[in-house]
């Protein structure tokens, strides 16, 4: 595609980036085959092609975003399966989050939606906040139905309805000193995360469990918070430099102690936006060397489990499981084979559904803040995710297992619970929790 930007502007190093990205675009539609929101509304403004246009006339014409550009942008879902799809290596993710940052500066929102972005920002990041919030819930959820009335206070109702109506018990915090374990074959830091904790604290003891029982030591780095994610598909472009900042500070001091062989991520969201921190601070002198290392050893579990030995132990059948690949995952980091390889190791029946490239609407905050385009895309994955006749779904997001929860009766288990139990550990939680699916005298 060719652009006109001027030097001046050119002289701006994001800008100059994205107009790297723009100029690679031939303009060939076939993201639109792959992108949820043409798929459901069929509008080329909805599609990776017709955004590009939008984002190129609002940079290269130093545009205010108008609210219809507004629109078509914050309908995209940042899923990335268009990327997977363009012949050309056009990176999206990145002209996508440029252009939000751009609005963020230059567009001026309504006071509601202000207001709820920033409580998300504020609140989403935080352990600790986001339990209170979600403790509070109780106390909105009778007015949801009249929320969800109101085009403004629309998010609202779309989180009192996400929200769990009983907040898990807090995990116990992890120890300052790693539990040793014999003939350690490896060092690994784990990310603790922001929501998975609160609301599925059992991925987490799974997940160390896993690790142990092969030989690999599991740490924490102090001062490690918020990937940043949630603020960069925002917008809120400050904040997530702040956040990859503080978190390649706590993993340097880690790998710089006693080394790392891996930092493991559980939640795919974060763990694409760990891999891209050389991306993020190419620019600062001071970090982009010790970025470039943190997002080189940042790994998704199944990346790193797929390169260990596991024990699986023998089943008295095949349980058949529906696997829902993330799109932070199989687009955003291309992680497409092991999270498959490794639960067929274990022995169980793995089922691909239809449409396994289509987002659920999840996305981080988009079914907040995109509610009736996220409904329709949970709606379909369900669907889509039932006709398999699976026993239970698997993934590797929490974002998508709370999505995908409110239209599927099946239970919702993470990658690192299923392989727990596959190898010795209890059984997940989930299946507990939803009777009638799974015999827990699977394993033998």
């Amino acid at each position: 595609m060719q652009t006109q930007f001027s030097p001046d502007q050119l002289a701006d190093s994001q800008t100059a980036a994205s107009e790297r990205i723009i100029r690679k675009c031939v303009h060939c539609g076939f993201c639109a085959t792959s992108c949820p929101t043409f798929t459901l509304l069929g509008d080329e403004l909805d599609s990776p092609r017709g955004r590009i246009y939008l984002i190129k006339d609002m940079l290269e014409n130093a545009r205010r975003p108008g609210r219809e550009v507004v629109k078509h942008i914050d309908r995209c879902l940042s899923c990335l399966s268009c990327a997977t799809t363009c012949p050309s290596d056009v990176h999206y993710g990145h002209l996508v989050d440029h252009a939000r940052a751009y609005i963020e500066q230059h567009h001026r929102r309504p006071l509601a939606d202000r207001l709820i972005r920033w409580l998300l920002a504020k609140v989403l990041p935080h352990p600790g906040r986001f339990r209170l919030a979600l403790r509070a819930a109780a106390l909105g959820r009778p007015f949801a139905t009249r929320f969800s009335r109101s085009a403004a206070l629309r998010p609202l109702a779309a989180m009192l309805r996400l929200a769990p109506h009983t907040v898990p018990a807090a995990a116990v915090r992890p120890a300052p000193v790693p539990v040793p374990v014999p003939e350690r074959k490896g060092r690994v830091a784990l990310l603790q995360g922001c929501a998975e904790p609160v609301l599925r604290p059992e991925i987490r003891a799974a997940t160390i469990r896993l690790l142990e029982r092969a030989g690999h030591e599991v740490v924490f780095a102090r001062g490690e918070g918020c990937c940043g994610s949630l603020a960069l598909h925002m917008g809120r472009t400050r904040d997530a430099l702040a956040a990859a900042r503080r978190n390649v500070d706590a993993w340097t001091r880690e790998i710089e102690q006693e080394g790392l062989d891996a930092i493991i991520v559980t939640v795919s969201g974060c763990g694409s936006t760990l891999k891209d921190y050389a991306h993020l601070l190419r620019d600062d002198p001071a970090y982009a060397a010790k970025a470039a290392r943190v997002a080189a050893l940042a790994l998704d579990l199944s990346e790193y489990l797929a390169r260990i030995d596991l024990s699986f132990m023998g089943m008295a059948r095949p349980v058949r499981v529906a696997w829902h690949p993330p799109c932070s995952l199989q687009h955003g980091q291309k992680v497409t084979e092991a999270p498959v390889r490794l639960m067929r190791a274990a022995g169980f029946d793995v089922r691909l559904p239809a449409e396994a490239h289509l987002c659920c609407g999840s996305a981080g905050t988009y079914n907040i803040l995109q509610s009736a385009i996220a409904e329709r895309l949970g709606q379909r994955k369900a669907a889509a995710l039932g006709a398999s006749e699976a026993e239970l779904i698997v993934t590797a997001n929490i974002g998508c297992a709370t999505q995908i929860a409110l239209y599927s009766q099946l239970p919702m288990v993470h990658l690192a619970e299923l392989l727990d139990w596959a190898t010795g550990g209890p059984a997940p939680a989930m299946l507990n929790r939803v009777a009638g699916h799974v015999h827990l005298e699977t394993y033998q």
